[in-house]
């Protein structure tokens, strides 16, 4: 198998940073190939992983397209929408720094915005014991051990694009207020975990409409599971989550929403939507460190 890309399974960096682009007209792969070696070049400064949207990577590596790649598409359940808005290029930072990540957002920056649009320029943060802004422990579904890790996040050896992670990523902006006029008890039936210690809530307790019901699933009797590396976003004016996932197949993210959103044969909408809204969503393919180097030399 493919080495994959070292940020993906960093976790001890408390300082995040995601760049989306849209590609100009024209740009041609040399151009885009000096854009990867930068980001490659910046890992003196921070933990890198860079990511291509489904046209771009067709495009570039048609013989390394894993099977089911295809762009993000927009939902509209009976209560809520998800919004498409695939672009091109994902390049993820982070570091135990402030300063470090934004050294190396001005140099990547500075590269790609000559061939490509900034459409996301988002800082993020650890906050307090990897809570959300909600004050909810996050990522507390995520495998525990790396060999797990690695089973959930990578293709497997042998598959194409064997080392490569699918990737969604989602920015969601949280109404906090209206969140938090619920009390706790509420709040807890909301995520389907208590708040302090993160444990999940348990028969009858557990509501069918929680997070952890919708997002918890097994299609055909296997786990459809993923590696969480999302990261809060916040100022006075607007808080939330960038929902930042890895997994090794891409209709594991398609499951998923359909249960969030009632496209699924329960037809229940996920009552954290009522308290939380997605404004962007892509779909990437992160290839493998073999890989990347094959086609930018």
């Amino acid at each position: 198998m493919g080495t994959p890309q070292r940020g993906i399974f960093i976790e001890v960096n408390r300082y995040l940073h995601a760049l989306e682009y849209t590609l100009h007209p024209g740009v041609t792969w040399d151009e885009i190939a000096v854009a990867v070696r930068v980001v490659h070049a910046a890992e003196d400064m921070a933990e890198g992983v860079i990511a291509f949207g489904p046209q771009l990577w067709a495009s570039t590596a048609p013989d390394r397209m894993p099977p089911g790649f295809k762009n993000f598409r927009s939902i509209q359940g009976p209560k809520a929408h998800a919004p498409a808005t695939q672009r091109d290029i994902l390049v993820w930072l982070h570091a135990p720094s402030r300063d470090r990540v934004m050294d190396a957002v001005m140099v990547i920056d500075a590269v790609l915005s000559k061939i490509a649009t900034r459409e996301l320029d988002l800082p993020g943060f650890v906050y307090h014991d990897s809570r959300d802004l909600t004050g909810f422990v996050d990522g507390s579904a995520n495998p525990k051990d790396d060999t797990a890790k690695r089973e959930a996040a990578l293709v497997a050896e042998g598959q194409p694009g064997a080392g490569g992670a699918f990737m969604l990523s989602q920015k969601w902006v949280h109404n906090l207020p209206h969140f938090n006029e619920l009390d706790v008890p509420h709040q807890e039936r909301v995520i389907g975990r208590t708040k302090i210690d993160s444990i999940e809530l348990e028969g009858d307790e557990q509501p069918a409409d929680s997070h952890v019901s919708r997002t918890d699933l097994k299609i055909d009797g296997v786990a459809q599971k993923m590696y969480r590396r999302s990261f809060p976003h916040g100022s006075a004016s607007e808080q939330g989550l960038y929902f930042l996932a890895f997994t090794c197949e891409q209709a594991r993210f398609d499951h998923v929403l359909a249960s969030m959103y009632a496209m699924d044969k329960d037809a229940i909408t996920d009552h954290l939507l009522d308290f939380s809204t997605p404004v962007t969503g892509s779909y990437w393919f992160a290839p493998c460190k073999e890989v990347l180097r094959a086609i930018v030399s």
